[in-house]
């Protein structure tokens, strides 16, 4: 006799079919994975929608530079164009690498009977400086870019397409206006390849937009970093990804800008050159944002059970966790309300969230810009015996770096938050190793403080324990 589990165990599953809106990008392919259409592809994705390609060329391509590239025939690019058009619902899509000037056309007779939005990233030089465009395609750039919902060149592209050099907010601006004047909704001139000045290698960087309604500035730190290849690649394909999903224009720009700034602070270690932006870096930093929260419990659990009174400082104690690729204090998890001391010993005064903090949590940001291994941070007391057990454990091997109020210039003290960000670069640069605590030793007003960070939940744990036993002997 077959038992009604049994039976039911082999009947098939009904299927729950989910629904994404379909971008389609025409682009080349990238063996090396970081830049074309497997970084559209990796970048659609992660932005939740779902991907579909007309590849124009294959390229040899590492994160070096090109080896070798062979291009498609047009007809080839127009037909999985029209295969993919003909049975998905493209709500979006983007170009890329299109070689010839026959193809630029090609794309551009699809994109002006396409009833959806088209972003054209028009691609000429790879990051190693390898030439990805004829002369005649640049030429035929014209028809294409007429046809875009968004444009969204470098400088050098810039150039080539308008012949504006960019150097500027102004030229930039000059520039955009001549793209839209070609027919184009809009233009984002982005900033990245301009040097000196403002937008130097450690200065600003500007991603201007240009639409027919006027300009808008997008502004964010230079990140110091050479891993670039296939930034302007995952840009458009956000872009591209966020127009499928339903978002305005400049919402999806100003996203895309947030999520390329982030990718390229948080590269991919891959190949023997400068490496890949981390196309998933958003996907995988929400991911983290329960697990860190619940890292931050389990420290809160520790401290609870060690009774830190000690500790304690008058304004209370907060435990902080950023997130992996955290940039902003939304993005780190603390306890609302701080912990307090009680007469039975310490407790937190609520749960823990998102959000929750804001003073140690810029703080730990900022130590992020110095090593952004660095996620968890805790506020401690400073007294003289705090300040005893510091020196002792720096004898025993801690780096312990330390900073004065009393330095802080006028201008930063107006500025709300700067006073952590300049605390923490006062610190840094007076250690040569990352510390394990910084004693800030407070002002008329504000409370003398030790903040102790660490890499991971456990050494937090570790070294406030260390601190406690330090501190009570």
């Amino acid at each position: 006799m077959t038992s009604e589990n049994a039976t039911s165990a082999t009947d098939p599953r009904t299927p729950s079919l989910t629904e994404k809106p379909v971008v389609l990008t025409v682009a080349g392919s990238d063996s090396g994975g970081g830049a074309g259409a497997q970084a559209d592809l990796k970048t659609i994705e992660a932005h939740d929608a779902f991907g579909t390609s007309a590849l124009t060329a294959v390229t040899a391509q590492h994160t070096r530079g090109v080896e070798s590239t062979h291009v498609l025939p047009a007809e080839e690019v127009a037909a999985q164009v029209d295969a993919v058009t003909g049975d998905f619902d493209v709500r979006a899509a983007k170009t890329g690498m299109l070689a010839t000037g026959d193809i630029v056309r090609t794309v551009a007779d699809r994109a002006a009977s396409a009833e959806f939005p088209v972003v054209v990233d028009p691609v000429m030089v790879a990051a190693s400086g390898d030439r990805l465009l004829d002369r005649d395609a640049e030429a035929a750039y014209e028809e294409l870019v007429a046809q875009a919902a968004l444009v969204t060149p470098n400088a050098d592209e810039t150039a080539a397409l308008t012949g504006v050099e960019v150097r500027d907010r102004e030229s930039a601006r000059e520039a955009g206006e001549r793209l839209v004047a070609t027919g184009a909704d809009a233009a984002l001139v982005k900033g990245g390849h301009v040097e000196g000045g403002e937008t130097g290698r450690r200065g600003t960087v500007r991603d201007v937009l240009v639409t027919s309604e006027g300009t808008r500035t997008f502004e964010h730190p230079r990140v110091d970093a050479d891993a670039t290849h296939g930034s302007g690649c995952a840009l458009s394909a956000a872009i591209a990804a966020r127009l499928a999903r339903g978002e305005d224009l400049e919402s999806a720009v100003e996203s895309g800008v947030d999520f390329v700034q982030r990718a390229i602070r948080y590269p991919l270690d891959v190949g023997e050159g400068p490496g890949s932006v981390h196309h998933a870096v958003e996907a995988r930093n929400r991911a983290a944002r329960e697990p860190t929260a619940e890292a931050v419990r389990s420290v809160v659990r520790e401290l609870v059970a060690a009774d830190v009174s000690p500790l304690v400082p008058e304004v209370g104690m907060n435990v902080v966790g950023a997130t992996p690729y955290a940039e902003s204090v939304g993005e780190t998890a603390a306890v609302e309300g701080r912990i307090t001391r009680t007469r039975a010993g310490v407790k937190p005064n609520r749960g823990v969230r998102l959000g929750a903090s804001s003073h140690v949590a810029r703080f730990l940001l900022s130590c992020r810009e110095f090593d952004p291994d660095l996620r968890f941070a805790v506020n401690c007391r400073f007294d003289s015996d705090v300040e005893r057990a510091l020196d002792e454990l720096a004898a025993d091997g801690w780096t312990v770096a330390e900073y004065d109020r009393a330095a802080e210039p006028d201008d930063v003290k107006t500025v709300e938050g700067s006073t952590m960000q300049w605390g923490a670069r006062r610190a840094f640069e007076s250690v040569e190793a990352t510390p394990a605590a910084v004693a800030d030793r407070g002002e008329v007003g504000k409370e003398a403080m030790t903040k102790v960070v660490a890499s991971d939940a456990e050494e937090l744990t570790e070294r406030v324990s260390a601190l406690l036993a330090a501190a009570s002997r």
